[in-house]
């Protein structure tokens, strides 16, 4: 299966006026929350959209073949689920793993263990994720790692 790419990658190799913007992979079935997060995205500084897909299939597809540093994936997906897109990913990651939130209208305290288990980074809630919640579990999730 092919990934749906609704947006390609901008980016110009060739011009560089700072670091590299952090490629967000957004994965939701729902194009109202997939614009939202796009919404979100495109106002912070230094993160860009590089592509949007609708399955939790053409979520392993796209991140296999775009390497995007964060991706954003809801839990409720048709086909497989994002718990399942996540092991996925990062068992297909080559020498790193992209940074994964995994979001959905559910309480958190329900995903806590399976965050952990799935390799995902963090679980946000969708009605608190908004630039700042995005922002700050960057930040947390980077200063954990050091890899960025």
């Amino acid at each position: 299966m092919s990934p749906s790419l609704d947006r390609p990658v901008s980016r110009n190799p060739l011009v560089s006026d700072g670091p590299p913007a952090v490629q967000v992979l957004i994965v939701d079935d729902q194009p109202a929350f997939r614009r939202a997060a796009r919404n979100v995205v495109a106002v912070l500084p230094g993160f860009e959209v590089a592509a949007e897909v609708a399955t939790g299939e053409a979520s392993v597809d796209t991140a296999d073949a775009l390497r995007p540093d964060l991706v954003l994936m809801d839990v409720h997906l048709p086909g497989i689920d994002g718990i399942e897109a996540c092991r996925r990913i990062v068992a297909n990651a080559r020498d790193r793993a992209p940074v994964i939130f995994l979001l959905s209208t559910d309480e958190a305290a329900e995903y806590t263990e399976r965050v952990t288990n799935c390799g995902a980074t963090a679980y946000l809630p969708k009605a608190e994720f908004g630039p700042a919640a995005l922002r700050t579990a960057w930040a947390t999730a980077t200063a954990s790692h050091q890899a960025f």
